[in-house]
């Protein structure tokens, strides 16, 4: 079911290979068919939407905006006890992103300088959210919330339709409690399409967030620089490492909880004790067996997932900061002693009680995560991710003078002569 082997310096190294190959590859017919679909969206506005919406999803909506009063009565229409949840994951997600908020700044030198920064929210965002099988209540707050804490004036939702050209009722709860503005009944790569350049009824957008399958993931990457974007994101991952101290029901459990979004997505045990890991498979097993998207676990699980005994905790953890996984567990017997080395992580999950899910839906820090090793540079979704940052400058005469041949002399080095002349001519008698 999941391949196994021993850590040797080597293997270890091919198995990251395969996992970048698999993110890695653009399909040319999927970009072809996404430019060809942004450049309708572009000239067509609202009736080239209308018109994939039909062609994708089977009926397009009366309206393309949902009303507010329905995006607030969806409250009353979903299971109290889910609303329930909502609010309270809500307040956690609020609770953590509130202390990523930056203040803008200045400070004051003697001679009359003053430099500083100002901080303020992007004016509109776009958040795309999944409909139909795939619809996450929960990508919904973990954008939307970071958003309105960083202060953007305007929070667009895009969704697609049910065949009945109906929302989802669990998103537009979701939406009702995070706080959106405005909500759009369109999906694919014409709604991300809409977000970027405008139509008659869908505003444009500074910013685009949010998950989506492979045409939206490409439209997103064909219209960065039209607009700004989280991040592509790849399949999912998840990258267990545990020490004889570990449940093996529960890490076969964290396995699967990744390896059932998609046959793509990878689940890695890392594993000092070679019990755990004859345990777990046994685990993995038996456990599956009673899984709604059993067919999909197996087969991720047996592609891209894997068991590595390794022959130290260090080596371990040497792995764990060469892979850079969207999600790590740390299911070992002391794992505070290892927060300060895990370097590479989109979000770390401590202990034998922190299982990802609780990441995914309640604990408070985002799960939209950078994937495909990229957490070595990229960071989670925050509040940061909403804002923009301009610097000032106010310089006296005297300062001015003071700095003004060092300038100069840095100017004419690189052969920027009006870049001199503009400060040499405020000085000149």
């Amino acid at each position: 079911m999941i391949p196994m082997i021993k850590a040797d310096g080597k293997s270890e190294l091919e198995l990251i290979a395969a996992l970048k190959q698999r993110s890695g590859e653009v399909d040319q017919k999927v970009t072809a068919a996404v430019s060809d679909i942004l450049e309708k969206v572009k000239a067509g506005g609202d009736e080239a939407v209308r018109d994939y919406t039909i062609r994708f999803d089977g009926k397009a909506p009366d309206t393309l905006e949902v009303p507010k009063e329905q995006i607030e009565e969806s409250l009353t229409q979903c299971d109290a006890q889910f609303v329930d949840a909502l609010k309270k994951a809500a307040v956690n997600i609020q609770d953590f992103h509130a202390r990523q908020k930056q203040q803008s700044w200045l400070t004051t030198k003697e001679d009359g300088t003053i430099l500083g920064q100002r901080i303020r929210g992007l004016k509109r965002v776009g958040i795309y959210v999944p409909g139909g099988t795939a619809a996450y209540p929960s990508s919904v707050l973990m954008n939307a919330i970071p958003a309105k804490i960083a202060g953007v004036e305007e929070i667009v939702m895009v969704t697609p339709p049910g065949k009945d050209g109906k929302p989802n009722p669990t998103i537009m709860a979701a939406a009702a409690v995070a706080g959106v503005d405005r909500v759009f009944l369109v999906g694919g790569a014409q709604a991300v399409a809409a977000l970027a350049y405008g139509t008659q009824s869908i505003p444009k957008v500074d910013k685009i967030v949010g998950p989506g399958n492979i045409y939206v993931a490409t439209a997103k990457r064909l219209l960065y620089g039209v607009v700004d974007i989280d991040m592509i994101a790849g399949p999912s991952e998840i990258l267990i490492v545990a020490d004889g101290t570990a449940n093996p029901a529960y890490v076969a459990a964290d396995l699967m909880s990744q390896a059932e979004h998609d046959t793509l997505a990878s689940a890695i045990l890392l594993t000092t004790s070679n019990r755990l890991a004859q345990e777990t498979l046994l685990e993995l097993a038996k456990q599956c067996k009673k899984l709604s998207r059993k067919d999909i676990i197996e087969r991720s699980l047996q592609d891209y997932g894997t068991i590595i005994v390794c022959r130290s905790m260090d080596e371990a953890v040497e792995f764990a900061n060469l892979l850079a996984p969207e999600h790590l567990e740390m299911c070992v017997e002391n794992p505070m002693e290892y927060v300060g080395r895990m370097d590479n992580a989109g979000s770390v999950f401590l202990g034998h009680y922190s299982p990802e899910p609780l990441g995914d839906y309640f604990a408070g820090p985002n799960h939209v995560l950078p994937t495909s090793g990229t957490a070595r540079f990229f960071s989670p979704l925050s509040v940061d991710s909403f804002v923009k940052k301009s610097s000032f400058i106010y310089y006296t005469r005297e300062a001015l003078e003071r700095d003004y041949p060092d300038i100069v002399c840095l100017a004419e080095a690189e052969g920027l002569t009006a870049h001199a002349q503009s400060i040499r001519v405020r000085f000149e008698k």
